[in-house]
């Protein structure tokens, strides 16, 4: 969505203390172009380096429930602005603590919005026609495909498909990029 809405987009990797096996998920996305942060919110690790990269913009944090985008706010101020919520025990995940969007100014021209959590996103802006545009690491291996107009979904001689056979191309996204295609084709239906 934020291809589609021409929005750059910085992923921030929190609470790096619970787990230490995203270092492929970085590679993958900085490989991509985009600009990849690690975070530990609870334990102040990358706040600076993360205050720094949001100078003279305006941020929205947007994430699932319980990532801790709450925390990061209130980090990046030093004082509690923001309620954090906890995770629930029973389901594992983030409970819906912010219930609206707040900005808050940081600095002269710089703002963050901190956003409710969510659990799926939807796309509704977004053709199936169009997904592979958004996936920007396609775009060098769209002009190969023998058929114009390809979902490089099931077309044979694709130029996207053979980028994932050659790992070019992550397999992962190119599997999200399936799935994406799909809800959006089935919404188009409906």
């Amino acid at each position: 969505m934020a291809e589609k809405k021409d929005v750059m987009p910085i992923i921030c990797i929190n609470k790096i203390d619970l787990k230490d096996d995203y270092d492929e998920i970085i590679k993958i996305y900085e490989k991509i172009g985009y600009q990849v942060i690690t975070t530990d919110a609870k334990n102040g690790i990358g706040i600076d380096k993360l205050a720094v990269l949001l100078q003279n913009k305006i941020t929205a944090f947007t994430g699932n429930s319980g990532v801790g985008k709450s925390t990061l706010t209130n980090d990046i101020f030093g004082e509690d602005i923001s309620e954090e919520g906890e995770t629930s025990e029973k389901l594992e995940r983030g409970k819906h603590t912010t219930k609206f969007v707040e900005l808050f100014k940081i600095a002269t021209q710089s703002y963050i919005a901190d956003t409710p959590g969510f659990s799926t996103y939807e796309m509704s802006d977004i053709s199936c026609n169009e997904l592979d545009k958004y996936f920007v690491e396609f775009s060098p291996f769209i002009s190969k495909c023998e058929f114009r107009g390809c979902s490089h979904i099931k077309e044979k001689k694709c130029g996207v498909q053979k980028a994932v056979e050659d790992r070019k191309i992550d397999q992962g996204r190119y599997d999200r990029y399936c799935k994406f295609y799909q809800i959006l084709k089935d919404n188009k239906k409906r």
